[in-house]
């Protein structure tokens, strides 16, 4: 009986401890499909709440994110903005405090124009205002604050005497167009949103201000960062012109030969076009204020992005007029006779068609006498931002070669202010040819510098610089090869006297328009209402 007992226990045993795994392997499934559960209960009140609920609860829930967000993300930067010093803790502004502005400037130690609009809307301010608190977002991680001071001072001669505080931003890779092969602009577009978030989550400015063109931020700092947003507009990310070209199948530096000769290929391009313009519009119109830089910016952004004044305002450039007219404009003076110098001053980017002025001077110096061509140079100098670029000097050194002008043809890159204002001295001619360029503010410098000047004829140089003045002309436009060998032709055949009274009217006719004085008195004009 014990046995059985026994066995009858053990059984009982093996019974129960079957139960408990059922139990357990129960309780285990249950476990795991719970979730799935949870997610159909959801998708079926989902189903029976009206559609109108479920735009309210929406929007609510979106509302108080983004209001919590902005909350959390102000009373970070304002503990962060008190370690800031500067001029002054008074409380002029209509914050009832010191007042941080934020400019978005990925590449501000690149050395080119826009970088001299940075400095002096920064300059402009530090005189303005004492209490005001500047900060730039950068990507050039690899200077120090001190570095990015001093190359401002070297580059362009602008003095920052009022205290910069710099936001390094490790994601600058995301708006290189070398990350995106194909769909180059919205890959760019969708990678300063992701800039523009890490900036934002470090710190949150009173004011926003966008220097470089990254439209897809501005909603960012608005919305999630509830900051008063400008923007200064160099280049339309996306112009009317670039839709032209693609519908009309041109080829060009941003519409591939392959492309242009497709239909099909075409066809999808300018859908995409269009989605991106009417994309790049809506961002663009969160701006609260914008600047642009020309003429031309300014007919593109109205069609683009529909504003108008007040809102939108054109502001030229600053340009060290000043210290470029103490350039003499006798050539007995200056020593321009031997070698007569042309000389390009623009970054070595692909638009700016350095070629063409290879191609120019080669044909120029193939139909000079032998024993004049010699006495002719061509200098060109511009700033180097990365590999990309020198690659593209490296390529314009062999171009030369091949065009046998290479003895002839000298490059400076990264030069200093100083430096450049000596090879604009010993030169008699300032040579442009990007197509479309937006403002021109090389082409500036050769006019206020004593320089003849020969530009692209259109866009900025054609309807804002090389313009009539006192009813005579300022310079001399170009569009192709030979009418720019014409035009060089005509320079050179022209007398000193001539030469003079040109220089001269050209001179007057920026000295003023053009300053640093003017930039600063109507930038600070623009921005008055964001922080006054």
């Amino acid at each position: 009986m014990d046995g059985v007992e026994n066995a009858t226990l053990d059984d009982s045993n093996i019974r129960g401890t079957n139960s408990e795994v059922s139990y357990f392997s129960g309780d285990l499934w249950s476990a795991l499909t719970l979730p799935f559960h949870f997610i159909w209960s959801l998708y079926m009140l989902v189903l029976d709440t009206p559609l109108w609920l479920l735009v309210t609860i929406f929007i609510t829930g979106l509302t108080l994110f983004i209001l919590l967000t902005r909350l959390y993300l102000k009373t970070k930067s304002n503990e962060l903005a008190r370690t800031f010093p500067s001029k002054s803790q008074k409380s002029d502004s209509r914050y009832g405090r010191s007042v941080t502005i934020g400019f978005f400037h990925p590449y501000c130690n690149a050395g080119g124009g826009g970088e001299r609009v940075l400095w002096c809307a920064i300059r402009a301010l530090h005189k303005r205002y004492d209490f005001v608190k500047i900060v730039i977002y950068t990507g050039d991680t690899d200077a120090s604050p001190d570095e990015i001071i001093q190359k401002a001072k070297e580059r362009f001669n602008i003095d920052i005497n009022g205290q910069v505080h710099f936001i390094y931003l490790r994601g600058r890779a995301w708006v290189t167009a070398q990350r995106y092969p194909i769909l180059t602009l919205l890959g760019q577009s969708l990678g300063s949103i992701i800039l523009g978030f890490e900036a934002l989550f470090k710190f949150n400015p009173d004011v926003y201000i966008d220097t470089m063109g990254y439209a897809f931020t501005l909603p960012i700092f608005k919305y999630f960062g509830g900051s008063k947003t400008c923007s200064y507009v160099h280049y339309p990310t996306i112009s009317t012109d670039m839709l032209s070209k693609v519908n009309e199948r041109q080829a060009d530096f941003n519409n591939a030969n392959y492309i242009a000769k497709n239909p099909i290929l075409s066809s999808i391009k300018i859908i995409y076009y269009k989605l991106f313009a009417w994309t790049y519009g809506c961002c663009g119109r969160c701006s609260d204020k914008v600047m642009v830089n020309s003429t031309w910016t300014s007919n593109h952004i109205k069609s683009i992005w529909k504003l108008e004044a007040p809102t939108l305002s054109i502001v030229y450039p600053p340009c060290d007029t000043r210290r470029l007219e103490q350039l003499y404009l006798d050539e007995n003076e200056n020593g321009k006779n031997f070698p007569r110098q042309i000389i390009s001053v623009s970054q070595f980017r692909p638009e700016k068609n350095h070629r063409l002025q290879l191609e120019v001077f080669a044909k120029f110096h193939k139909n000079l006498a032998f024993d004049q061509s010699e006495n002719y140079r061509l200098l060109l100098v511009g700033s180097c931002r990365n590999d990309g670029d020198r690659s593209r000097v490296a390529m314009l050194r062999e171009y030369a070669e091949e065009l046998q002008i290479a003895s002839c043809v000298q490059f400076f890159l990264n030069v200093s202010y100083e430096n450049l204002l000596e090879h604009l001295a010993q030169s008699t001619v300032g040579i442009h040819t990007m197509k479309d360029e937006h403002f021109g503010i090389g082409v500036v410098e050769f006019l206020a510098g004593g320089l003849v000047t020969l530009a692209y004829d259109s866009a900025g140089p054609k309807m804002d610089i090389v313009t009539e003045h006192n009813g005579e002309r300022t310079g001399f436009l170009a569009d192709s090869c030979d009418s720019y060998v014409k035009a060089l032709n005509e320079i050179f055949s022209m007398t000193t006297k001539q030469r003079y009274r040109l220089c001269q009217n050209a001179r007057s006719s920026v000295s003023k328009r053009f300053s640093e004085e003017t930039f600063e008195r109507k930038f600070i004009a623009e921005t008055e209402s964001l922080l006054n």
